[in-house]
């Protein structure tokens, strides 16, 4: 099955604290439906010092749930939901159900 949502896409949240929130999408992690986005759900860590790194209190993006992301309509800005075709030369592309855009390609 193709990916609805992959790495670089600009995703806006839907639920949860931060919802209404926009960024870009750092990392996906299909297989337990998570995906890391730019500047939302951050929490801080208290990181140990190593050999690189003087340790202290470090912000960091933590996981979302795929479900409550939405892909961000090239068009209007807004919250969509992905479809499939395929175009004349038989690639098969995403495309932005609210507007028709295609998202990749």
């Amino acid at each position: 099955m193709a990916a609805k949502i992959k790495k670089g896409d600009q995703v806006i949240v839907t639920k949860g604290r931060d919802k209404g929130k926009k960024g870009e999408v750092l990392r996906v992690i299909p297989q337990d439906g998570w995906a890391l986005v730019q500047g939302v759900n951050v929490v801080r860590k208290h990181k140990r010092p190593s050999q690189f790194d003087p340790g202290g209190i470090k912000s960091e993006e933590a996981p979302l749930a795929l479900a409550n992301l939405a892909i961000v309509d090239p068009k209007t800005g807004e919250a969509t939901r992905v479809g499939f075709k395929f175009l004349e030369d038989g690639t098969k592309v995403r495309f932005a159900k609210k507007s028709g855009e295609v998202i990749d390609g």
